[in-house]
């Protein structure tokens, strides 16, 4: 079933013809996973209905400068588009009254009135709250999660345990901070038992995450997690298969099929993710109706337990036994055509450009 939103809705019944709303879409960031945001944000522009919404292109660079950007929408792809012919200085003003982007322009100052604000960030300093927080104070509706879930959702560990207390099942882990010796750490996996994860706490894209199957390649995965962040997490392997589930929704929530990540080997990381080159997904999972229903229900039940706003994808494991586990929530998950979230919303007939449209007025309806 495909969903229209109540303010669209109400425009459709009555006659009435919609201004267009100025959409910021934000795209880079100064983080690990700049080059996946250009993916996304490129196709969340070239899939936006210009009959109804302007995107306005906010770049950030990865030294984490911002431009407005008013060049073609295939320069972000290919990250060709931070030039002085296509780019101007430009910053988003908490001051409510101005309510947009200033834009240093040759003239002067220039403001663009935001209707909205569509981060397409991933990863730390854009799906973390940070970003959020500015267009939260700067009074501007924000496409997505809000500050407080989006921080909770980016903490592994502190999302455990808001699921675990709404009575969703969790992995055992340990948190560990450059403090603890390796004694520690040791001592920590083998309570755990082998094989585990080790990750950085706060991190997107499967960065830093290592399976570690022996006590010997405990150091170099706990080096290389701590590349990405200054806590880690020890956490144990379950068993089965990954499943996801795509959630849109403020208060009445619409859930997309899960879907099912099948592996040849090892875990589903970084390169898999973007390649799919020994995995495949299945939309829908292959599993029983009554085990789907189950998984909607969980993600569900995640979603409003984090407080998450708009979208996100929830991601669980179902282990040999047949248990729900919680693994983690993605406020900004992979946004192009064939990314997993549009893949599972499409699957219950709602396309890409209606999910962008859907997402876009939830965050003004609100």
């Amino acid at each position: 079933m495909i969903i229209i939103p109540e303010a669209i809705s109400f425009y459709i019944q009555k006659g009435i013809i919609m201004e267009k709303l100025n959409v910021a879409v934000i795209f880079g960031g100064c983080s690990p996973e700049y080059s996946v945001s250009l993916e996304s944000a490129h196709a969340v522009i070239t899939h936006t209905d210009r009959t109804r919404y302007n995107p306005v292109l906010i770049g950030i660079s990865s030294a984490g400068n911002w431009y407005h950007f008013t060049g073609e929408a295939e320069k972000i792809r290919l990250d060709t588009w931070n030039t002085p012919d296509d780019c101007a200085p430009a910053l988003v003003s908490p001051d409510r009254d101005a309510h947009g982007l200033l834009v240093q322009a040759s003239a002067g100052m220039e403001k663009i009135f935001l209707d909205a604000a569509f981060p397409v960030l991933h990863g730390r300093n854009g799906e973390d709250g940070t970003v959020q927080g500015l267009f939260e104070l700067a009074g501007i509706p924000l496409v997505g999660c809000g500050v407080l879930a989006s921080a909770l959702c980016m903490d592994k560990d502190r999302a455990h345990k808001l699921a675990q207390a709404a009575g969703v099942t969790i992995p055992s882990s340990t948190v560990l901070t450059k403090e603890n010796s390796t004694e520690d750490a040791s001592a920590c996996a083998d309570k755990l038992g082998y094989p585990l994860f080790v990750k950085p706490l706060r991190a997107g894209s499967s960065y830093g995450i290592t399976k570690v199957t022996e006590r010997d390649e405990l150091p170099t995965a706990i080096k290389l997690a701590f590349e990405f962040d200054s806590h880690i997490i020890l956490e144990e392997a379950i068993s089965g298969f990954e499943v996801g589930c795509a959630v849109l929704g403020n208060d009445t929530l619409t859930v997309g099929e899960p879907d099912e990540i099948e592996l040849a080997d090892g875990f589903f990381n970084f390169t898999e993710k973007y390649t799919l080159r020994t995995s495949a997904i299945h939309i829908p999972a292959r599993i029983s109706p009554i085990k789907a229903a189950e998984i909607k229900e969980t993600a569900q039940r995640i979603y409003k337990a984090l407080g998450c706003q708009g979208f996100a994808r929830v991601d669980m494991f179902l282990d040999e036994n047949g248990r729900v586990v919680f693994n983690e929530v993605n406020t900004i998950p992979g946004f192009t055509a064939h990314s997993r979230y549009p893949s599972m919303m499409k699957a219950i007939g709602m396309s890409f450009e209606q999910v962008i449209s859907n997402v876009i007025e939830l965050a003004v309806s609100k």
